[in-house]
């Protein structure tokens, strides 16, 4: 029996973007898609940007889902919708769930079955899925819905192929293309798109989206904190919640904090927590917090919790400095991944820069 393929950036116990059937972001975002819908300026193809984690995704099936319910944008049901719910138990929530329905084509990285990991990019084969797709009957009347996830993960010739099936869309063809940085993509795509911006979430919201699918045990006071680090990421949340990352942002903080700068020693432990074997998720977060913590110094912006203040050393340090750290931090993370370099001497150096930034 052949293994079944893991969903892609699946978090385990959560719901998948298509499973989600509630919405935490801006009810702002859900009304411009429904105006646009029922009075006849749909579009033909959407980018939906903003930071990764903020739920674009799930806004993606969400819209779709309420497309297969309602194919005809002019019926009362849709005049007197106030949001893009559809109920649970309907077929077309519970088709595009299991992605299963005829009408929705999903396009993403492809699953390497050779070396069992997905791919790094997203192929040019992938879209040309959408000339068989797009090209044969409609399964069930009403729209045929291609979403894209994420466009960012493309290569060039994925990305030529998408501009072409732009350029001549299918009658009855929607496009929904997700990017974590539209800015990137080609001026081509972005040109033949309506964009639609996505808020990062509320702390209040990542708390209650927590609570409300109940897959992390945390205790009020980190939930609150996670909420907060995360800047708008529901996904960046429940990650520092289920690894260590409020414990590695403590311990940075402890660190910015100390008034004869980084602890040497300390350095040393964090980097031996991080960077163990089977440590992933560990190292992977503490880049993730170094970043958000270099990028409140470069905003200066405080931090979240009163104990966690940078010290004078650290506070004194002119914002420039930290955006020249931020971008060394970035480089470093980068060529340590490309050449597969020792995680604790990347730590280390990263850890270095910071305490040779509070020196200066």
């Amino acid at each position: 029996m052949a293994d079944e393929v893991p969903r892609l950036d699946a978090l385990e116990g959560w719901p998948a973007p298509e499973e989600q059937p509630h919405w935490y972001g801006s009810a702002s975002a859900e009304t411009a898609l429904l105006e646009a819908y029922r009075g006849g300026r749909m579009h033909h193809a959407w980018l939906l940007g903003g930071p990764k984690g903020i739920g674009k995704a799930t806004f993606a099936y969400r819209f779709a889902r309420f497309a297969f319910a309602h194919p005809d944008p002019r019926t009362p049901s849709v005049a007197a919708a106030r949001d893009l719910s559809v109920p649970p138990g309907s077929p077309s929530f519970r088709r595009v769930a299991g992605r299963a329905h005829p009408n929705l084509l999903a396009m993403q990285r492809p699953w390497d079955e050779r070396n069992k990991r997905y791919k790094t990019e997203l192929t040019v084969d992938e879209i040309r899925r959408t000339v068989g797709f797009f090209g044969s009957t409609v399964g069930e009347g009403g729209w045929r819905i291609g979403i894209v996830d994420p466009a960012d993960d493309m290569n060039p010739s994925a990305a030529n192929a998408l501009l072409k099936v732009l350029e001549e869309p299918p009658a009855r063809a929607l496009f929904l293309v997700i990017s974590h940085a539209p800015g990137r993509l080609l001026p081509t795509i972005r040109s033949r798109c309506r964009r639609l911006d996505l808020a990062p979430l509320a702390p209040e919201a990542i708390v209650a989206a927590i609570r409300e699918n109940g897959g992390v045990d945390a205790n009020d006071d980190d939930l609150a904190l996670a909420a907060t680090l995360a800047e708008g990421s529901l996904r960046r949340a429940i990650l520092l919640l289920e690894g260590d990352g409020i414990d590695t942002y403590r311990d940075l903080a402890r660190l910015a904090t100390g008034g004869n700068g980084f602890d040497v020693s300390a350095m040393h432990a964090l980097a031996d927590k991080v960077s163990g074997r089977g440590a992933n998720d560990a190292y992977d977060s503490f880049l993730e917090t170094v970043r958000g913590w270099l990028g409140r110094r470069v905003r200066g912006e405080p931090e979240p919790i009163a104990e966690a203040a940078p010290g004078e050393a650290i506070r004194a340090v002119p914002l420039a400095r930290w955006a020249e750290v931020w971008e060394k931090v970035t480089q470093s993370s980068t060529e340590a991944e490309d050449l597969n370099l020792d995680r604790k001497q990347v730590v280390l150096s990263i850890l270095m820069s910071l305490a040779r930034a509070a020196r200066m």
